[in-house]
């Protein structure tokens, strides 16, 4: 790492979706994202960072096998809640809440097809608490 790397953050992921609407409510509906540009492509912001969907319409989208993006929540409690909430909206869920190595989670899949993983690390074994920034 070098001085200049130390200092870079996120700035934004981007992915294609055959049907960005739908991508876009999702991320909204689900992941506390505001839409702040619509067009071609849809430009959402979260604190710390905005997703861009590409319309992918045109073409299909294929996904690597285990591509995803994720998303943190302070708790056990809360990745549970949000998999019930989730369940209950019809959001096409492709595991319970499991126990990992690493902190509990989910894998569901958004409109467009982008997997999704919703985890906490508050119950990661201890091995890998010093991997975590906090």
């Amino acid at each position: 790492m070098t001085s200049i790397t130390t200092t870079m953050k996120l700035n934004h992921a981007s992915f294609p979706s055959s049907d960005v609407s739908a991508t876009a409510s999702f991320f909204e509906a689900h992941l506390g994202c505001t839409v702040a540009m619509r067009g071609a492509s849809w430009l959402l912001k979260r604190p710390g960072f905005d997703i861009v969907i590409e319309d992918a319409a045109d073409h299909p989208v294929e996904w690597p096998h285990n591509f995803h993006i994720g998303f943190e929540l302070p708790t056990v409690d809360d990745v549970r809640a949000l998999h019930g909430q989730m369940a209950a909206a019809n959001v096409v869920m492709k595991t319970d809440v499991f126990a990992h190595e690493r902190g509990s989670r989910f894998f569901c899949e958004v409109p467009g097809g982008v997997l999704v993983e919703i985890n906490t690390r508050s119950d990661a074994d201890e091995k890998y608490r010093g991997t975590f920034d906090w």
